[in-house]
């Protein structure tokens, strides 16, 4: 309807994106590309094409255009830290998240800037309580906008800090009251993660169905299937664990770079232990552990990984 605008084609490649229709993301990148079109989000749709592909010159191509334009930079060096921390370098998706933020606040975008420090939640996802409690009142002192807030919150309640977690969530209750995606997707992922951590994992199944409707969004990323498949995990209801976390991975396009795409691995490998599966158990575990063969060692996730993939292939 309208070709002559840059954004109708990014949001075009989003869209194909969200559908796994890959290759004609790329066409409409190209497309644009041809007619000479370029912005910050032709290239970071560009960037998860080539993620998705597995095309690490590509990538590169993307974050080196960024370099030196302000939110762009930061943008693409936040895609090129999600990426590392995707195949567990930690380490160095530290290094280029603290580049993002520096790049953020240099340009004065201050909400950019503390949605880099609000990668809290990555670390509490990695086990990492002590620096995701850390990352979140860096976070939250940069900014209190819903999206830092409830990144904060939810890395604390994972981190096992349920009393602050539940304070943030109140506050983003009242402030927000008629905000759907705080109503019916932060909300009820930071009240499933803090009844799970109170040993409560049927009532976080309860609090999550809120969010179902909207968990392929941009704003959830499935996040909260994520968190479901846990709650059934810790309910010992593996049938139920393997169709939330085979859901992540059947939607590579909406999870993109996100470390529960490698991480849903993982937890269907101990899904399928609690259905006594030992062979889609064990293909689980090596995928996940294939994918973080050149990972920091010191993970905490990681070590569970590992001790389990060994006891269970002692079982065999």
């Amino acid at each position: 309807m309208n070709p002559t605008r840059a954004g109708d084609y990014a949001n075009l490649i989003d869209a194909y994106l969200f559908l796994n229709r890959l290759d004609e993301a790329q066409s409409i990148a190209k497309e644009a590309q041809s007619k000479k079109f370029d912005s910050f989000f032709l290239r970071f749709y560009t960037y998860q094409i080539f993620f998705l592909k597995r095309d690490t010159a590509g990538m590169a191509q993307q974050v080196g255009w960024a370099a030196g334009k302000s939110d762009a930079e930061a943008g693409l060096l936040d895609s090129e830290a999600s990426t590392n921390a995707f195949y567990g370098r930690l380490g160095k998706a530290r290094e280029l998240e603290r580049r993002a933020v520096a790049s953020a606040q240099l340009a004065q975008l201050t909400e950019l800037a503390a949605g880099g420090e609000a990668k809290a939640l990555r670390e509490a996802l990695f086990g990492n309580a002590a620096e995701g409690r850390h990352r979140s009142a860096v976070a939250l002192k940069l900014s209190n906008g819903h999206d830092v807030q409830a990144g904060a919150a939810l890395a604390l309640a994972i981190a096992g800090d349920a009393m602050q977690a539940q304070s943030l969530a109140d506050d983003l209750s009242k402030r927000y009251p008629e905000d759907t995606i705080v109503k019916f997707v932060y909300l009820p992922q930071i009240r499933a993660q803090i009844a799970l951590g109170r040993n409560n994992p049927q009532n976080s199944v309860e609090l999550l169905r809120a969010a179902e409707p909207y968990e392929l969004g941009q704003n959830s990323v499935l996040h909260p299937a994520y968190l479901r498949g846990q709650a059934y995990l810790a309910g010992r209801q593996g049938s139920e664990a393997s169709i939330e976390f085979q859901k992540i991975l059947d939607h590579p396009g909406v999870v993109v770079n996100d470390p529960i795409g490698a991480l849903a691995h993982l937890q269907l490998g101990r899904a399928y232990v609690l259905q006594g599966d030992a062979l889609k158990a064990k293909a689980a575990y090596k995928d996940f552990l294939t994918l973080w063969k050149d990972a920091d060692p010191d993970i905490p996730i990681l070590k569970q990984a590992k001790a389990e993939y060994a006891k269970f292939q002692w079982r065999l």
